[in-house]
């Protein structure tokens, strides 16, 4: 059974929303990334995150998603609001963030943002241990 909020239709959701899950450009796989990171959540969706890294900055976070569409806002989401910013701002980013930007984001599917913010985390932990074992970077991780 459904509540309320977890029927809204697209039409009702907030144009952040709305964006969030129809723009594509961010989705795809980086063929060899700075930083990947995975989360697969109880529901079933999974949310990968690829980062790329110059100078300290995220120049590009790219990700795939298996799920729902309430996942793919949250990853893209993610992506959207840590591109360009440096690496040791993006630890700041939290689930309700994510939230927050979306607006309408059903409380039923806060673990959704919880998901994409974890996969998140665990790409810049990736990243961080390339950067102590430069010897992996050329072989990609997934």
């Amino acid at each position: 059974m459904h509540d309320e909020t977890s029927a809204r239709t697209f039409a009702e959701h907030s144009q952040n929303f709305q964006e969030m899950v129809s723009r594509v450009e961010r989705y795809g796989i980086l063929e060899k990334p700075d930083g990947y990171g995975k989360r697969v959540g109880d529901c079933g969706d999974t949310v990968e995150l690829f980062l790329s890294v110059r100078g300290g900055q995220l120049q590009l976070v790219t990700f795939k998603v298996e799920g729902c569409a309430n996942t793919v806002a949250c990853a893209n989401t993610v992506s959207y609001l840590m591109e360009g910013r440096i690496l040791s701002d993006a630890w700041q980013l939290t689930p309700e963030n994510v939230i927050d930007f979306l607006e309408t984001l059903g409380p039923d599917h806060h673990h959704c943002a919880e998901l994409a913010v974890g996969a998140f985390y665990n790409a810049l932990a990736d990243y961080n241990r390339r950067q102590l074992e430069p010897w992996k970077r050329p072989y990609p991780q997934r």
